[in-house]
């Protein structure tokens, strides 16, 4: 399928999803954010793609918010309705994807663009990254899961005032926030993304995509996490994986899981 606004490239069992639109700071219009969500559903049918990267094109910005230009206009039903087609089509795409998401947050991620490193499995940040919600100078709150995923990442206080206060932190501060598991220089950040991406790779595909499930549920409300856990460890045991990576074990050499 060919993209207006995304580049996707493969290797090794990995996707690079690349947002290309570094004149407008790779912001989220609404045509990219329904390709973003194609291209994330073709990448997980697609057996041969083990990890996925999300980055934005360019030095200065992952994604630096949503298009402004495209609902400054609208009224309380259309701005509902915004927010819940940005959950549906992509956000919580993400999120639930079985196929493992890593953010590379290599530049801005603000607003729009920050909750879609939030929607990411786990991110990685450059050195000069900067991210916040800055909503509320806007007269408008996070609305593409923002005021709940942040909370969740780095607890209900510093969610208050990094909302509140609109302020942009640095990548040093996401790090010891927990919004960002490293921080690498700008250079060096695809690699060390990729490094990680190959040791995923490695594993099984069916039992990282029980593990998604399982920790997403323990932040689902009202699903119980311990018993979801129950359940898909329950499910491994059925599957074509599990008795490859026990009899590989077993007989002293390296599973070759068939990701069934």
């Amino acid at each position: 399928m060919n993209y207006n606004n995304i580049i996707i490239e493969t290797e090794e069992n990995i996707a690079v999803l690349t947002i290309n639109r570094p004149n407008q700071l790779n912001a989220l219009n609404s045509e990219t954010i329904a390709e973003l969500g194609s291209a994330f559903k073709a990448l997980e049918a697609d057996n041969n793609i083990k990890a996925i990267i999300i980055t934005g094109s360019g030095e200065k910005a992952f994604v630096a918010g949503a298009d402004i230009k495209e609902f400054y206009q609208f009224d309380v039903a259309q701005g509902k309705e915004l927010s819940k087609k940005g959950h549906q089509t992509l956000f919580n795409v993400v999120e639930n994807l079985n196929t493992p998401v890593i953010g590379a947050v290599n530049g801005f991620a603000l607003g729009g663009g920050l909750e879609l490193a939030m929607s990411c499995h786990f991110r990685l940040a450059s050195d000069n990254a900067k991210l916040g919600l800055p909503e509320v100078t806007l007269g408008v709150i996070p609305g593409y899961g923002g005021t709940q995923r942040l909370a969740h990442l780095v607890g209900k206080g510093r969610a208050m005032e990094m909302i509140m206060t609109a302020k942009m932190i640095s990548a040093d501060d996401a790090l010891n926030y927990g919004l960002v598991n490293h921080v690498t220089s700008q250079e060096e950040l695809m690699g060390a993304c990729k490094k990680i991406a190959l040791k995923i790779v490695k594993n099984s595909p069916v039992a990282i995509a029980s593990a998604i499930r399982s920790l997403n549920a323990g932040y689902t409300d009202g699903v119980n996490g311990f018993e979801t856990e129950i359940e898909e460890f329950g499910k491994c045991f059925g599957t074509e994986d599990f008795k490859e990576g026990t009899t590989a074990f077993i007989e002293k050499r390296k599973a070759a899981f068939p990701g069934k």
